[in-house]
């Protein structure tokens, strides 16, 4: 058996590895991202190694002026910017903001590692789980475990076998559609602002991007995939009513539109959120963070704790991907299909 997983949103899982700034450089609305070890390589051969070494080392980007040479002759991959514009705010951007996350590759190109597809369904299996039996007892259960200011290990585990019932290889893609996407986090209270912190980048697989892998089935796959669209319907009615709430309206018919994809789906399809930017609701089987024990919980964390002693909603941000110059969906939206 196999499955088919098509990016309805740019997507990004990655391995960990990020560019820096003196990896790459805009060139004609693209990333040309150099061949570093073809060009030391070349170096080696003569003696300008040495103080090609220590240009790198003092310089905080790569710029067309002085670096063109080994832009145009040297570049590995050519990434192109979703818009014209982010050549403009990434020549603008802090050098120490210019680390750009890249998907996940090997040898044999850009593949989709099916353990973001495995974790996704296990967070789905568990929101239905926790559903059936009750979300606030099993939050309150959880948080009668807390003792002091240390959060036990596998807080909310219970009896159940959260395993997935389905193993998942990793994607494999013909032809990888990547681009260099800009995004921004949004806060919204009572109105919308901005974070003041600068704006991110990152390598995203456009929408319409589709890969494919082989599963192992070993019990009944059908609840599992009813599970995670419960859960994907549940996660998008909440950010449809933050884009709502923020009067965001290019989102807000995003996001419309994922949600009547997920009420039209065949028995062996779903949406999965996975990847890059999903953000903590994207990563919880719990949903609903008004509830005393969930916040109860979130405060004994260190990372969260500040944001909880405010009493406003949590979490108040989203990373929102801009297209076209504006704000208008959010990352890692997949569309998931069985194949028997």
């Amino acid at each position: 058996m196999t499955y088919r997983i098509t990016c309805l949103t740019p997507t990004l899982v990655g391995d960990g590895s990020r560019l820096s700034p003196v990896d790459y450089m805009v060139w004609k609305d693209q990333l040309n991202i150099l061949d570093q070890r073809r060009i030391f390589r070349m170096l080696a051969k003569g003696p300008r190694l040495d103080s090609y070494l220590v240009q790198i080392r003092r310089a905080e980007r790569l710029r067309f002026a002085e670096w063109g040479g080994y832009a145009q002759n040297y570049a590995g991959r050519r990434v192109p910017l979703e818009h014209p514009s982010i050549a403009e705010i990434l020549d603008r951007a802090r050098p120490d903001t210019l680390h750009i996350p890249t998907f996940a590759a090997s040898c044999n190109g850009v593949f989709l590692p099916g353990s973001a597809v495995r974790g996704a369904f296990r967070t789905a299996l568990a929101f239905s789980r926790w559903r059936e039996r009750g979300v606030e007892k099993v939050m309150a259960a959880a948080g009668e475990r807390i003792s002091g200011d240390r959060v036990p290990r596998r807080l909310a585990q219970t009896a159940d076998n959260l395993e997935p019932r389905l193993g998942f290889g990793d994607g494999a893609c013909a032809s990888a559609d990547l681009k260099i996407y800009y995004l921004r986090t949004a806060r919204v209270q009572n109105t919308l602002t901005w974070k003041e912190t600068v704006p991110s980048f990152a390598e995203m697989a456009a929408p319409g991007v589709a890969f494919e892998g082989h599963v192992r089935e070993t019990g009944d796959s059908a609840s599992l995939i009813s599970a995670a669209n419960a859960w994907s319907t549940a996660l998008l009615d909440l950010h449809l009513a933050y884009a709502r709430q923020g009067q965001l309206s290019a989102l807000a018919a995003s996001l419309e539109g994922l949600r009547f994809k997920a009420a039209t789906l065949e028995p062996d399809a779903c949406l999965l959120s996975i990847g890059w930017g999903a953000g903590f609701l994207g990563k919880t089987a719990a949903l609903d963070t008004s509830g005393e024990a969930y916040r109860k919980i979130l405060r004994a964390m260190p990372f969260y704790s500040r944001a909880i002693q405010t009493g406003l909603p949590f979490p108040k941000t989203r990373r929102i991907v801009h297209l076209d110059q504006k704000p208008a969906a959010l990352p890692g939206w997949i569309l998931f299909q069985l194949r028997r």
